[in-house]
């Protein structure tokens, strides 16, 4: 169980995040909002990069804080932003990032192969990630958010920027790492993450504004036929005049 309780976050005379108390089971979850809304920042506190100005983040109902190491072993992260080693092979990125997370020597190796094999990366593993596609260094980000079998993993619009058919793969790798994890998606490509959320959390100006099944949130908001009609309901005019992203 993943607890917030009343995060709120502040830069200089900037609110990211305002009183947000969440508790997340294992299943996917979709966190959608315009630019600015405060996903990062949420995404952030989650995984341990930044601290709250206010609140606390519990996993199993001890806080994270106090837990250090042992709650970042559980914790698989994918930031939007692709910050590869471009000279590294996918194989040496791996291991680099398996020794971050401490993974026992013994086990990097195999493990190496799994993720590789989960994200269809083998052939490609002893080439230079610089020269990927991008659709190849999503699935590397993916490989090395998975690595050790996390139990929370947090991906940070893991198919911006991609074809189709890359799309599809990766919601279709995301679908299948549920069960007993806690996955939460941040994305703007609605019907990417439509056929997988258990919940949707629509996020705005720092408030996290609702929260249900896909099938409730279209019944909700005006009978809407899809859940890209509920967004643009909510945040349509905001996508166009959002400046600040946090």
């Amino acid at each position: 169980m993943l607890t917030l309780k009343h995060i709120t976050k502040k830069f200089k005379d900037k609110t990211a995040l305002n009183d947000v108390s969440l508790e997340l089971d294992p299943g996917i979850y979709g966190l959608l909002g315009p630019n600015g809304a405060g996903k990062s920042t949420l995404m952030n506190i989650i995984t341990g990069n930044i601290r709250p100005t206010e609140g606390k983040v519990l996993w199993d109902g001890a806080d994270i804080r106090e837990l250090g190491g042992r709650f970042r072993s559980l914790i698989g992260y994918a930031p939007q932003q692709q910050g590869l080693y471009n000279s590294f092979s996918g194989r040496r990125f791996l291991s680099y990032m398996a020794a971050l997370k401490g993974i026992p020597k013994k086990e990097v190796s195999s493990e190496i192969e799994r993720v590789l094999s989960y994200v269809n990366l083998q052939e490609a593993a002893d080439r230079a990630v610089g020269g990927y596609s991008g659709g190849m260094k999503q699935r590397i980000l993916i490989a090395q958010a998975i690595l050790g079998e996390p139990k929370l993993i947090v991906l940070d619009e893991p198919t911006a920027g991609l074809d189709p058919k890359e799309r599809v793969r990766i919601r279709e790798q995301i679908k299948e790492l549920s069960g007993d994890k806690i996955i939460l998606v941040s994305t703007h490509v609605v019907s990417d993450i439509t056929p997988i959320a258990k919940e949707i959390l629509l996020i705005r100006s720092g408030n996290v504004i609702d929260r249900d099944t896909v099938e409730s949130l279209c019944r909700k908001y005006g009978e809407s036929r899809d859940l890209e009609e509920v967004y643009m309901h909510i945040f349509g005019e905001e996508e166009h005049h959002a400046a600040d992203s946090f």
